[in-house]
Protein backbone atom coordinates (compact mmCIF):
# COMPACT_ATOMS: atom_id res chain seq x y z
CA UNK A 1 0.00 0.00 0.00
CA UNK A 2 3.24 2.47 0.84
CA UNK A 3 4.22 1.80 -3.07
CA UNK A 4 0.62 2.40 -4.01
CA UNK A 5 0.29 5.57 -2.56
CA UNK A 6 2.97 7.12 -3.37
CA UNK A 7 2.54 6.40 -6.68
CA UNK A 8 -1.10 8.24 -6.10
CA UNK A 9 0.42 11.00 -4.72
CA UNK A 10 3.00 11.60 -7.23
CA UNK A 11 0.41 11.12 -9.98
CA UNK A 12 -1.90 13.40 -8.45
CA UNK A 13 0.99 16.38 -8.52
CA UNK A 14 1.91 15.72 -12.17
CA UNK A 15 -1.91 15.88 -13.44
CA UNK A 16 -3.15 18.41 -11.27
CA UNK A 17 -0.14 20.40 -12.78
CA UNK A 18 -0.46 19.44 -16.32
CA UNK A 19 -4.62 20.44 -15.45
CA UNK A 20 -3.27 24.17 -14.30
CA UNK A 21 -0.98 24.76 -16.75
CA UNK A 22 -3.82 23.83 -19.60
CA UNK A 23 -6.25 26.18 -18.13
CA UNK A 24 -4.42 29.10 -18.13
CA UNK A 25 -2.93 28.65 -21.52
CA UNK A 26 -6.64 28.99 -22.24
CA UNK A 27 -7.16 32.42 -20.00
CA UNK A 28 -3.95 34.90 -20.85
CA UNK A 29 -1.80 34.22 -24.05
CA UNK A 30 0.29 31.34 -24.06
CA UNK A 31 3.93 33.44 -24.26
CA UNK A 32 2.84 35.75 -21.23
CA UNK A 33 1.89 32.62 -19.18
CA UNK A 34 4.96 31.31 -20.17
CA UNK A 35 6.85 33.99 -19.16
CA UNK A 36 5.97 33.80 -15.71
CA UNK A 37 6.95 30.69 -15.61
CA UNK A 38 10.29 31.08 -16.62
CA UNK A 39 12.15 29.95 -13.46
CA UNK A 40 10.21 26.63 -13.62
CA UNK A 41 10.15 26.27 -17.62
CA UNK A 42 14.26 26.68 -16.90
CA UNK A 43 14.61 23.78 -14.17
CA UNK A 44 12.24 21.81 -16.14
CA UNK A 45 14.04 22.04 -19.32
CA UNK A 46 17.25 21.34 -18.18
CA UNK A 47 16.00 18.30 -16.63
CA UNK A 48 14.87 17.52 -20.11
CA UNK A 49 18.22 18.05 -21.60
CA UNK A 50 19.90 15.86 -19.17
CA UNK A 51 17.50 12.82 -19.28
CA UNK A 52 18.29 13.23 -23.28
CA UNK A 53 22.42 13.59 -22.79
CA UNK A 54 22.10 10.82 -20.28
CA UNK A 55 20.39 8.46 -22.38
CA UNK A 56 22.48 9.33 -25.81
CA UNK A 57 19.29 10.98 -27.23
CA UNK A 58 19.25 13.45 -30.48
CA UNK A 59 19.00 16.66 -29.44
CA UNK A 60 17.42 18.62 -32.30
CA UNK A 61 15.98 21.58 -30.55
CA UNK A 62 15.73 23.11 -26.96
CA UNK A 63 14.39 26.78 -26.64
CA UNK A 64 12.15 28.17 -23.96
CA UNK A 65 9.58 29.89 -26.43
CA UNK A 66 8.97 28.44 -29.45
CA UNK A 67 8.41 30.43 -32.72
CA UNK A 68 4.55 30.70 -33.12
CA UNK A 69 2.94 28.73 -29.94
CA UNK A 70 5.27 30.49 -27.28
CA UNK A 71 5.42 27.12 -25.07
CA UNK A 72 9.07 25.60 -24.14
CA UNK A 73 10.22 23.33 -27.71
CA UNK A 74 11.75 20.24 -26.88
CA UNK A 75 12.98 17.51 -29.14
CA UNK A 76 9.76 15.50 -30.59
CA UNK A 77 11.26 12.24 -31.24
CA UNK A 78 14.73 11.88 -29.22
CA UNK A 79 15.09 8.32 -30.23
CA UNK A 80 17.14 7.33 -26.61
CA UNK A 81 19.99 4.57 -27.37
CA UNK A 82 18.48 3.36 -23.87
CA UNK A 83 15.75 0.96 -24.95
CA UNK A 84 12.81 1.35 -22.84
CA UNK A 85 13.71 2.55 -19.67
CA UNK A 86 15.11 5.61 -21.97
CA UNK A 87 11.81 7.34 -22.58
CA UNK A 88 11.50 6.48 -18.67
CA UNK A 89 14.47 8.51 -17.80
CA UNK A 90 14.14 11.61 -20.08
CA UNK A 91 10.17 11.91 -18.52
CA UNK A 92 11.82 11.66 -14.93
CA UNK A 93 14.41 13.65 -14.84
CA UNK A 94 12.75 17.17 -15.62
CA UNK A 95 10.19 15.63 -12.40
CA UNK A 96 13.21 14.91 -10.60
CA UNK A 97 14.77 18.48 -11.34
CA UNK A 98 11.72 20.50 -10.61
CA UNK A 99 11.37 18.42 -6.79
CA UNK A 100 14.59 18.71 -6.33
CA UNK A 101 14.73 22.57 -6.65
CA UNK A 102 10.83 22.48 -4.55
CA UNK A 103 13.60 21.06 -1.73
CA UNK A 104 16.21 23.57 -1.90
CA UNK A 105 13.39 26.53 -2.51
CA UNK A 106 11.86 25.17 0.97
CA UNK A 107 14.89 24.53 2.74
CA UNK A 108 16.13 28.44 2.00
CA UNK A 109 13.23 30.19 1.50
CA UNK A 110 10.13 28.69 2.52
CA UNK A 111 10.77 27.40 6.62
CA UNK A 112 8.08 29.54 8.16
CA UNK A 113 5.38 28.68 5.75
CA UNK A 114 6.19 25.30 5.42
CA UNK A 115 6.10 24.82 9.91
CA UNK A 116 2.80 25.71 9.79
CA UNK A 117 1.38 23.33 7.46
CA UNK A 118 0.14 20.10 8.90
CA UNK A 119 2.01 16.89 7.94
CA UNK A 120 -0.69 14.39 8.14
CA UNK A 121 -3.19 15.27 5.21
CA UNK A 122 -1.00 13.52 2.45
CA UNK A 123 -0.70 9.76 4.40
CA UNK A 124 1.58 7.42 3.15
CA UNK A 125 -1.59 5.17 2.52
CA UNK A 126 -4.88 5.26 0.63
CA UNK A 127 -7.84 4.28 1.82
CA UNK A 128 -9.54 1.33 1.26
CA UNK A 129 -13.35 2.20 1.99
CA UNK A 130 -16.01 4.66 0.86
CA UNK A 131 -15.73 6.60 3.87
CA UNK A 132 -12.35 6.66 4.16
CA UNK A 133 -12.49 8.41 0.64
CA UNK A 134 -14.57 11.35 1.74
CA UNK A 135 -12.38 11.59 4.41
CA UNK A 136 -9.16 12.04 2.28
CA UNK A 137 -11.32 14.22 0.14
CA UNK A 138 -12.26 16.49 3.21
CA UNK A 139 -8.20 16.25 4.21
CA UNK A 140 -7.62 17.91 0.99
CA UNK A 141 -9.75 20.93 1.09
CA UNK A 142 -8.45 21.67 4.89
CA UNK A 143 -5.11 21.39 3.50
CA UNK A 144 -5.51 23.74 0.68
CA UNK A 145 -7.10 26.24 3.50
CA UNK A 146 -3.83 25.75 6.13
CA UNK A 147 -1.99 26.70 3.01
CA UNK A 148 -3.72 29.69 2.26
CA UNK A 149 -3.52 30.30 6.37
CA UNK A 150 0.25 29.90 6.04
CA UNK A 151 1.06 31.97 3.38
CA UNK A 152 -1.75 34.98 5.05
CA UNK A 153 0.23 35.04 7.93
CA UNK A 154 3.77 34.98 6.09
CA UNK A 155 5.97 38.13 6.45
CA UNK A 156 6.06 39.36 3.39
CA UNK A 157 7.94 42.81 4.06
CA UNK A 158 10.90 40.26 4.48
CA UNK A 159 11.77 39.58 0.30
CA UNK A 160 11.73 35.30 0.57
CA UNK A 161 8.32 35.33 1.52
CA UNK A 162 7.34 36.71 -1.82
CA UNK A 163 10.33 34.99 -3.81
CA UNK A 164 9.36 31.53 -2.33
CA UNK A 165 5.62 32.07 -3.21
CA UNK A 166 6.85 32.70 -6.96
CA UNK A 167 8.98 30.03 -6.76
CA UNK A 168 7.25 27.52 -5.92
CA UNK A 169 4.13 28.07 -8.06
CA UNK A 170 6.30 28.18 -11.24
CA UNK A 171 7.94 24.99 -10.35
CA UNK A 172 4.89 23.52 -8.94
CA UNK A 173 3.01 23.76 -12.56
CA UNK A 174 5.99 22.85 -14.43
CA UNK A 175 5.49 19.62 -12.94
CA UNK A 176 3.63 19.23 -16.10
CA UNK A 177 4.66 17.38 -19.28
CA UNK A 178 6.76 18.64 -22.07
CA UNK A 179 4.39 17.45 -25.17
CA UNK A 180 6.01 14.27 -26.39
CA UNK A 181 7.13 12.69 -23.03
CA UNK A 182 3.47 12.26 -21.41
CA UNK A 183 3.99 8.36 -22.00
CA UNK A 184 7.53 8.79 -20.36
CA UNK A 185 6.44 10.75 -17.43
CA UNK A 186 3.88 8.66 -16.53
CA UNK A 187 6.13 5.59 -16.19
CA UNK A 188 7.84 7.96 -14.24
CA UNK A 189 5.59 8.71 -12.06
CA UNK A 190 5.66 4.97 -11.14
CA UNK A 191 9.39 4.35 -10.96
CA UNK A 192 9.79 7.50 -8.52
CA UNK A 193 6.85 6.10 -6.55
CA UNK A 194 8.21 3.01 -6.27
CA UNK A 195 11.76 4.27 -5.58
CA UNK A 196 11.07 6.78 -2.93
CA UNK A 197 8.68 4.24 -1.32
CA UNK A 198 11.15 1.81 -1.44
CA UNK A 199 14.06 4.33 0.01
CA UNK A 200 11.58 6.20 2.99
CA UNK A 201 10.76 2.05 3.83
CA UNK A 202 13.96 1.16 5.20
CA UNK A 203 13.72 4.09 7.26
CA UNK A 204 11.56 4.30 10.79
CA UNK A 205 8.79 7.12 10.34
CA UNK A 206 10.04 9.13 13.20
CA UNK A 207 13.37 9.60 11.32
CA UNK A 208 14.00 13.63 10.05
CA UNK A 209 14.31 12.64 6.15
CA UNK A 210 11.10 10.64 5.98
CA UNK A 211 9.09 13.86 7.68
CA UNK A 212 11.31 16.12 5.57
CA UNK A 213 9.92 14.60 2.54
CA UNK A 214 6.63 13.82 3.35
CA UNK A 215 6.52 17.67 3.93
CA UNK A 216 7.59 19.03 1.13
CA UNK A 217 4.87 16.27 -0.70
CA UNK A 218 2.45 17.77 1.44
CA UNK A 219 3.09 21.47 0.17
CA UNK A 220 3.30 20.13 -3.14
CA UNK A 221 0.12 18.43 -2.95
CA UNK A 222 -1.64 21.81 -1.52
CA UNK A 223 0.04 24.48 -3.36
CA UNK A 224 -1.38 22.62 -6.87
CA UNK A 225 -5.13 21.72 -5.30
CA UNK A 226 -4.93 25.50 -4.17
CA UNK A 227 -3.95 26.45 -8.22
CA UNK A 228 -6.42 24.18 -9.01
CA UNK A 229 -9.12 25.36 -7.40
CA UNK A 230 -8.43 29.01 -8.42
CA UNK A 231 -7.82 28.49 -11.72
CA UNK A 232 -11.32 26.67 -12.05
CA UNK A 233 -12.62 29.29 -10.39
CA UNK A 234 -11.33 32.07 -12.37
CA UNK A 235 -11.98 30.24 -16.18
CA UNK A 236 -15.21 29.77 -15.13
CA UNK A 237 -15.60 33.28 -14.41
CA UNK A 238 -13.83 34.08 -17.98
CA UNK A 239 -16.03 31.74 -19.73
CA UNK A 240 -18.95 33.34 -18.48
CA UNK A 241 -17.91 36.98 -19.11
CA UNK A 242 -17.16 35.84 -22.22
CA UNK A 243 -20.43 33.83 -22.92
CA UNK A 244 -22.79 37.09 -21.79
CA UNK A 245 -20.95 39.50 -23.93
CA UNK A 246 -20.93 37.32 -27.02
CA UNK A 247 -24.78 36.61 -26.50
CA UNK A 248 -25.12 40.50 -25.77
CA UNK A 249 -23.16 41.14 -29.51
CA UNK A 250 -25.64 38.75 -31.11
CA UNK A 251 -28.85 40.24 -28.92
Amino acid sequence: MLYVAMTFWLLVCVLTAWGVHRLWCGIVPVKVFNALLLPGTLVALLGHIVGLLVTGATVNTATLYKDGSGDPETTTDPKPRIPVIGPVIIGMLPLLACGTAIFFVVRFLGGPILARLPSNFVRLELPTTLSGVFDLLRGQISLVESLVAAVRAADFHEWKSGVFVYLLVCLTIRMAPFEGTLRGALAAIVVLGLGTAAVTSLFDVADPRVQTGQSILTLTVAALLFLLFTSLLIRGAVGLVQLLRFRGSTA
